[in-house]
């Protein structure tokens, strides 16, 4: 039982603490976006390095679904190790792009970008941030940051107890709906047929065919 526990909140805790390390090829005048989800106050940090090849340009962008640019840089030196930053305001989905510019009179190769992005508890230096600021020991450090490990686990059952309950009440909604529909359909048919009925009987009493 023990065990099992241990297994569960370590799940937890993986899901909670997402590093994410990527390396690809972007091509010579290609370009190459990467999409992340993320909610409302979420720090995410990020670290990015190009291979050297000489006169080619590399940019880099975040943006948001709006369009909203959140960090940038042009032409960053190439095998230079480059972080960025930053806090979201609302749950959105981000993209981060890499575009590559090689000019005209020279023949382009491609170029190993490496990503690493951290958010949540994981992308906060409490050494720097706590430690220092507040002179606290190791252990108090630790300490701290699993706080905030908690507070985050507490988060995100809230948020998916309100996602529960919004598709609970979607469904609700959606099955009153599919039942007045029907019912509206019944009365429809009924009404038809009803109607249908009598214009026959009409018709046929004029035509004489019935009584």
């Amino acid at each position: 039982m023990n065990s099992f526990k241990c297994g569960l909140v370590t799940c937890l805790v993986m899901m909670i603490i997402d590093v994410q390390g990527i390396m690809f090829y972007l091509e010579a005048n290609g370009r190459k976006c990467l999409r992340e989800e993320l909610q409302a106050q979420t720090f995410l940090s990020g670290e990015y390095q190009a291979s050297d090849v000489p006169g080619q340009r590399v940019d880099y962008v975040v943006k948001d679904s709006k369009g909203s640019i959140l960090s940038q840089k042009d032409d960053f030196p190439h095998g230079k190790l480059w972080k960025f930053s930053f806090i979201t305001d609302t749950p959105d989905s981000f993209e981060i792009c890499f575009v590559s510019h090689v000019p005209p009179h020279q023949r382009g190769m491609k170029q190993e970008i490496t990503l690493n992005m951290k958010h949540g508890v994981e992308a906060k230096s409490y050494e720097a941030m706590v430690g220092e600021a507040a002179k606290l020991k190791p252990i108090e450090v630790e300490l701290k940051r699993l706080e905030d490990l908690s507070e985050t686990i507490v988060q995100d059952f809230a948020r998916m107890r309100q996602n529960e309950e919004q598709m609970r009440d979607t469904n609700e909604t959606t099955n009153t709906r599919v039942l007045y529909f029907s019912i509206f359909s019944m009365c429809c048919l009924l009404g038809l047929a009803t109607w249908q009925v009598f214009y026959l009987r009409s018709f046929f009493r004029a035509k004489k065919l019935i009584e």
